[in-house]
């Protein structure tokens, strides 16, 4: 496909995905970013990364040049201070750009509401559609309601809440009616926005199967996950004593999560169902949508290769790193002065009557407790010889994956409130390879969440001797 495609908003949660459902479809692409250099790693051959701010008009020229059609998707809601005029300021400077440029085609991704009463938020949404048709641009307006996704601020603000709160006191903008959608669903719609027939502007609104609450969204994730969750109606929390809440129960979403709670205290649900006559999109239900994303982030994991994700953000400190959706990851790596090939031998050879090359005493005390509870233990102790293949029982583990002199990754299956795996990757380095541990653990629930905490002083010592311990292994191979 020769047409050029610039896409805003690339390191977004949507902006980033539609990236690479565009690339792998053959969409030669244009990424205006602030920075460049942190984005050129991540992107293919059709992909390019210029440099450009839309608050500051002189930088958006060049971005422009030879662009058919261009993708909207910024927002500054996360932004404190007046994010509104920020907004507006913003499509303005990307408006007159476009309309310099000759843009044929712009699909912008608003937010789904009508009526008096809209939030700020919401209200700024679809002015910036309102700017950008205002400077004659062709304009495609997709509004949508809650996007479900592993990743997304929705779907994280449900997994938190239901994740560490087994008791949850709930106000009635909870009850609230919405009409979420997936983000496979989403990305469709943006990605066929490309080539609907469109005469002038147009705004179509977007949304799943079913209309739905974020109480209904939270009980489905908590069946999904096996948790048990009481949830008692209030009258008297309101969105602003909600907010406040919410940056005590979930930090990390306070900002954004206080205008999302003002974002739904009004139905936003699909009322013009156009898009379903024009668009060969069919969106999935509520169910389907949160199994899709549990089962996404468990492809993804699968897929992650721990060595490069953290080498291409930065070495991070021993211990607990980095989270992984739900996970918890704990990442340490040592350098030794051995080949690839000699450093993976005590891997390959790790568990049965070998041992785990450090406190032997308290894995064979894990494996008896497991006993206790009706677990495996390490009875089942490791295949003869210093072989593994995929499937392997190894004491209290299975091997999830396998690659000879690169990678070992097994998944526990000790009795846990969660899921757990532990990964050895060797990579060549300077001198000799580096080996690489993760601990990985996916808890489930605040029984999950204080079975880590609880232990992780333990862990921290056993998997920080455990390297140690294959480094001397190497060595003295």
């Amino acid at each position: 496909m020769d047409r050029l495609v610039l896409v805003t908003g690339a390191t977004g949660y949507v902006g980033g995905r539609l990236c690479h459902r565009l690339e792998n479809l053959g969409w030669k692409l244009r990424l205006l970013v602030r920075r460049p250099e942190n984005l050129s790693a991540r992107v293919g051959r059709s992909a390019e990364a210029v440099a450009g701010d839309l608050l500051e008009p002189v930088t958006l020229g060049p971005a422009f040049e030879g662009v058919d059609s261009a993708f909207y998707l910024v927002h500054s809601m996360g932004s404190s201070g007046d994010f509104e005029e920020r907004d507006r300021e913003a499509a303005r400077n990307f408006a007159a750009a476009a309309k310099q440029a000759k843009v044929r085609r712009v699909i912008y991704l608003g937010g789904l509401g009508r009526g008096d009463g809209l939030s700020r938020h919401l209200r700024s949404r679809q002015e910036v559609g309102s700017i950008l048709r205002s400077h004659g641009l062709t304009v495609l307006e997709l509004r949508a309601s809650i996007v479900l996704g592993s990743g997304s601020l929705s779907f994280e603000l449900i997994r938190a809440l239901v994740e560490r709160l087994p008791f949850m006191v709930t106000p009635r903008w909870v009850e609230v009616r919405a009409q979420p959608i997936a983000i496979d669903d989403l990305l469709d719609y943006l990605v066929e926005a490309l080539n609907v027939p469109l005469q002038s502007s147009r705004i179509y609104e977007i949304g799943g199967a079913d209309r739905v609450s974020y109480g209904d969204l939270m009980r489905e994730y908590a069946r999904q996950r096996g948790l048990r969750r009481v949830m008692v109606r209030v009258p008297f929390l309101t969105p602003r004593l909600s907010s406040l809440w919410l940056g005590l129960v979930t930090p990390i979403y306070a900002r954004v999560g206080r205008k999302l709670i003002e974002s739904i205290r009004h139905p936003t649900v699909v009322e013009d169902s156009s898009a379903l006559n024009d668009f060969r999109v069919r969106p999935r239900g509520m169910s389907e949508a949160i199994a899709a994303a549990i089962r996404n982030e468990d492809r993804e994991f699968a897929e992650t290769r721990w060595f490069d994700a953290f080498s291409s953000a930065g070495e991070a400190p021993e211990g607990v790193g980095s989270r992984f959706g739900n996970r918890i990851v704990d990442s340490r790596s040592i350098v030794t002065d051995v080949p690839p090939d000699r450093a993976f031998a005590p891997i390959r050879r790790i568990g049965g009557t070998n041992g785990w090359y450090a406190c032997g005493f308290l894995w064979r005390l894990r494996g008896l407790l497991d006993l206790l509870v009706g677990g495996v233990g390490t009875r089942r102790g490791r295949p003869a010889g210093d072989g593994l293949r995929i499937g392997d029982a190894l004491d209290f583990w299975r091997v999830e994956a396998f690659e000879p002199d690169r990678l070992l990754r097994l998944r526990a299956e000790m009795k846990l409130p969660g899921r757990a795996w532990l990964e050895f990757e060797v990579q060549p380095a300077p001198g000799g390879a580096r080996i690489r541990q993760t601990a990985v653990y996916d808890p489930r629930g605040l029984a999950g969440l204080s079975y880590w905490y609880l232990l992780y002083p333990v862990h921290r010592i056993v998997f920080a001797a455990m390297l140690r311990g294959i480094v001397r292994a190497s060595q003295a191979s």
